[in-house]
């Protein structure tokens, strides 16, 4: 990615949930000499983010802790700092928002929504997490914060396109991915999820709250350990700027562990995590993995 690939940044906001990339974007945006002030979750964002701020560029760095929920207070700090652009990265649990069996938001978490954010709330008529995150980023628009395609920083991570290890899908695999990516399709279109386990052009396991990796786990459990195929997919008006998928080494494990053959996602618009060892590691375990244009 170029300098000339970005867009004028006086200063990057940086929302930061849980995982690795919160830390990939901190550290190519100060090797950009990108001043940054980092909003970190304090349900979801590892503790060890912490650590950047006293390594190189760390003058132009600054650390807020903020609940989940704590509208008001990210914006007065993205607003006296002189922040002007914004991304969000790293995932936040459906469920630290959405608790099973309640229809209230934030009802898992220790700090209750504050009035910026309770009256957002009640300004919504539908309260999934799509709708929810997507009103937070129109707030901050508003209020003069342009909010980024969250791949911006990490463009090298995104899937390509085609066979990316050595052995190809099979034949009855890339049957499995045909019908596979039409069912994923229609689910993520409904907003349920955005994986699907296959077996025989037959759909084992479907995604919702509970996220990729439980959902292989069960698939495996009804076919008590024989092969299958997992199919993730964007979602048919992919919002970039938030909840873009994601794949790394932990799920890998998950595929190995449940004899996942082969592994379809959308190209350009799924980042993997660790790509590199990813790739080796998947094509050393003899999984096939493929990136579909969306």
């Amino acid at each position: 990615m170029r300098n000339d690939d970005l867009p004028t940044i006086k200063r990057l906001g940086l929302i930061a949930g849980n995982g690795v990339l919160p830390r990939l974007v901190l550290e190519e945006a100060l090797a950009r000499q990108i001043p940054v002030t980092v909003a970190a979750i304090k349900e979801e964002t590892d503790v060890d983010l912490d650590a950047i701020t006293g390594g190189p560029g760390a003058t132009e760095v600054s650390v807020h802790w903020v609940g989940l929920g704590q509208l008001g207070k990210l914006l007065r700090t993205f607003k006296q700092e002189g922040v002007d652009s914004a991304v969000m990265v790293g995932q936040v649990k459906h469920v630290r928002i959405f608790a099973p069996g309640s229809k209230s938001p934030f009802s898992q978490i220790k700090h209750l929504p504050d009035l910026k954010m309770l009256g957002l709330l009640a300004s919504l008529r539908k309260k999934d997490t799509g709708s929810l995150i997507g009103a937070v980023i129109d707030k901050f628009e508003s209020e003069g914060v342009r909010f980024l395609d969250s791949t911006l920083f990490l463009r090298p991570y995104l899937a390509g396109s085609g066979p990316m290890t050595a052995r190809e899908p099979s034949k009855e695999e890339q049957l499995d991915f045909e019908y596979g990516r039409r069912i994923a399709l229609e689910i993520a279109g409904l907003d349920l999820g955005q994986t699907v386990v296959v077996k025989n052009q037959a759909v084992v396991a479907v995604e919702a709250m509970e996220g990729t990796d439980a959902t292989v786990r069960r698939a495996s459990e009804l076919v008590r350990g024989e092969r299958l195929t997992v199919v993730k997919v964007s979602r048919p008006n992919q919002e970039m700027r938030f909840d873009v998928p994601v794949i790394g080494l932990r799920t890998l494990e998950v595929l190995r562990e449940c004899n996942v053959s082969a592994l379809a996602v959308d190209a350009c618009r799924t980042l993997m995590v660790d790509k590199e060892q990813f790739l080796k590691k998947a094509g050393d375990a003899g999984i096939s993995v493929v990136g579909f244009e969306s």
